[in-house]
């Protein structure tokens, strides 16, 4: 709401905040949308000295001062001849008032004006006791010997002078004039000769200028930049990032989405043109930074309130025109990173091709990322058809899990990749596949130093603990327990309850999802650490259906997932309502998905709190319409 309250004691203005807004995003878009704060520019080219100059502000301010200076001096020395001038003239009448009776003799006897003023320039007069005075004003070079010669100027004033003049105070004034004139003449010499006079007058009229015009202030001048952070403008909050096939991106808020339960039929996110279908779905801050890397192996940067914001049936806009993609370059591959940018320098990013490559750079490599975008990798040569499939930050104390469509995993230290120095080699095996297999997903892990004996056996509890709780551990179709890969050691060593206590607080979870909605979640201890290069293990049973997997990430017990198919449909269900199972099982269903239509992305978002009067445990069933 917004509410006046001004009253004859001033002016009020009221702004009430819904409950989740935030004050200062709000008080921050007044100062930059309304006159509340407000800039003024102010051009620094000037003419300095006859020239056109770019000037600091401390040149401004002594170019100001040395006009000023040149001002006060031209007024002075044109006030001083003035001065001067005038005392010249009184010095002419004073003459004449003490040689009045000759000179009234000499007028009379003139024919003409002309040789009346001749007769005063030819003639010397006596200076009487007007003396000092030729002194005061520095006539005394012309009035030595006790006399004195008139000038022209004289003269002439001499002729027009009035006989009122003449009188006695009339003779006073003149003399009290002229003396003015020389306190005057002597002050304007000191400001002449002495610059500290100079500046003295000044300041003294900067400071009238100020008494006469000055008016309390009624703003603040802060010394901060006006022009706040664009951030700072944008309330934080949690979005869905939908991006499609064809290219189409935009951010719809998270509440928009109401959870369901798993077996739902979802409700529509986006509304889909042509053979146009959604192929990633995440979920970020509006502040946090993104990078997206392209088909063509480039880089570019962009915060996630600069997307368009749309409705869960908004198509979006094309990422061509919020990047400058270049002709058929198309985003492959759309990485979130921490908001806090500093922390990048403590991590690495981990590169995954389509072809089972691998590489390892430090994330600090893509702090700088200019508007054009930047070389991310290069595909070349015999890897010109390879492509980006997953970039994702990482440290030593992580290990990399890559799955493929085929239903194989690999899981291997970080360490096992060194840290590249360039951005232009694909870098090294991650995975070797098989036939036609590709890499669908890379997953980032917590590095373990368990051997298979103890692994065997944690598993084994966990599984039998599960069962007696009511959690049966099944591949989803009710066979019972997946079997160990055959290169897999099956043997078991016996667990004390602190040791069980201890692998439980430090165990992983893996969820794995398949186009035909089927979903596993998996203990990330049943994945055991190998060396990069293998074909791998055992991810999930695809062989009692023609299926192929989407995706695979870890995941915990409070998480949801978003799926989303070819068809626009989204679907979000809690983590828990998937049973876990033995890695290699065959799944549940999570999505029911209609026919023609597969899961072509799957999301996972983190915690997700209760929103629109929706907790964990008033979720709707059914078609979730």
């Amino acid at each position: 709401d917004l509410r006046d309250e001004s009253d004859r004691d001033g002016v009020r203005l009221v702004v009430e905040l819904k409950r989740d807004a935030d004050p200062d995003v709000v008080l921050n878009q007044l100062y930059r949308h309304t006159a509340l704060q407000t800039s003024f520019g102010v051009n620094m080219l000037a003419l300095n000295a006859g020239r056109p100059e770019l000037m600091t502000l401390r040149d401004v301010i002594v170019a100001f001062v040395a006009f000023r200076e040149e001002v006060i001096t031209r007024r002075t020395t044109h006030l001083l001849n003035k001065a001067r001038d005038r005392a010249h003239i009184l010095v002419g009448l004073l003459i004449a008032v003490a040689n009045i009776d000759e000179i009234i003799a000499l007028i009379r006897a003139a024919p003409d004006p002309a040789t009346a003023r001749e007769g005063l320039l030819t003639r010397r007069w006596s200076t009487g006791d007007i003396a000092p005075l030729l002194a005061l004003v520095g006539e005394e070079a012309a009035g030595e010997g006790g006399t004195y010669q008139l000038t022209d100027v004289q003269a002439r004033a001499i002729l027009d002078l009035r006989l009122q003049r003449l009188t006695g105070l009339e003779r006073d004034k003149i003399a009290e004039e002229l003396k003015e004139l020389t306190d005057e003449i002597a002050r304007h010499l000191e400001i002449l000769r002495l610059p500290e006079r100079l500046i003295e007058v000044l300041r003294g009229e900067l400071l009238a200028i100020k008494e006469q015009f000055a008016t309390p202030r009624r703003t603040a001048i802060e010394d901060v930049e006006f022009e706040a952070d664009i951030e700072a403008l944008i309330q934080r909050e949690d979005m869905v990032v939908t991006v499609s096939h064809a290219g189409y991106i935009k951010r719809v808020p998270l509440s928009t989405y109401r959870a369901q339960a798993r077996g739902g039929k979802g409700r529509a996110g986006m509304a889909l043109r042509d053979e146009d279908f959604l192929s990633q779905v995440f979920v970020a801050s509006t502040l946090d930074p993104m990078l997206f890397f392209t088909s063509t192996g480039r880089v570019y940067k962009l915060k996630v309130y600069r997307l368009p914001l749309g409705t869960p049936q908004a198509r979006g806009r094309p990422m061509i025109n919020l990047l400058p993609l270049g002709e058929g370059e198309t985003i492959s591959t759309v990485m979130p990173l921490p908001e806090d940018e500093e922390s990048w320098s403590a991590l690495t990013v981990m590169f995954a091709t389509k072809a089972g490559y691998v590489r390892r750079n430090a994330l600090s490599d893509f702090v700088d990322v200019r508007a054009n975008g930047k070389i991310a990798m290069k595909f070349e040569g015999e890897d010109a058809d390879d492509r980006l499939i997953a970039v994702a930050p990482c440290s030593d104390a992580n290990d990399v899990l890559l799955a493929t469509k085929s239903g194989k995993a690999i899981r291997f230290p970080v360490a096992d990749v060194r840290v590249f120095a360039g951005r232009s080699s694909v870098g090294v095996r991650g995975i070797r596949l098989l036939g036609d297999d590709s890499v669908i997903s890379m997953s980032i892990l917590r590095h373990e130093e368990v051997d298979a004996d103890t692994r065997n056996a944690y598993l084994k509890m966990a599984n039998e603990r599960r069962r007696q709780n009511g959690e049966d551990d099944v591949d989803g179709n009710g066979n019972g327990h997946a079997e160990p890969d055959d290169e897999e050691e099956a043997g078991e060593a016996a667990l004390t309850e602190e040791q069980f206590t201890d692998l439980a607080e430090r165990e992983e979870f893996v969820l794995s999802a398949t186009e035909k909605g089927f979903g596993v979640r998996g203990s990330a201890y049943g994945y055991r650490i190998t060396g990069r290069g293998g074909q791998g293990i055992n991810n999930m049973d695809l062989t009692r259906r023609r299926d192929a997997v989407v995706a695979v990430f870890p995941v915990g017990s409070k998480d949801q997932i978003m799926l989303v198919t070819d068809g626009g449909m989204v679907i979000r269900c809690p983590v828990d309502d998937i049973r876990i199972a033995r890695r290699g099982s065959a799944g549940v269903v999570i999505f029911r998905v209609g026919e023609g239509e597969r899961v072509v992305s799957v999301a996972r978002l983190p915690e997700v709190a209760e929103e629109n009067g929706d907790s964990a445990g008033e979720r709707e069933e059914g078609d979730g319409k």
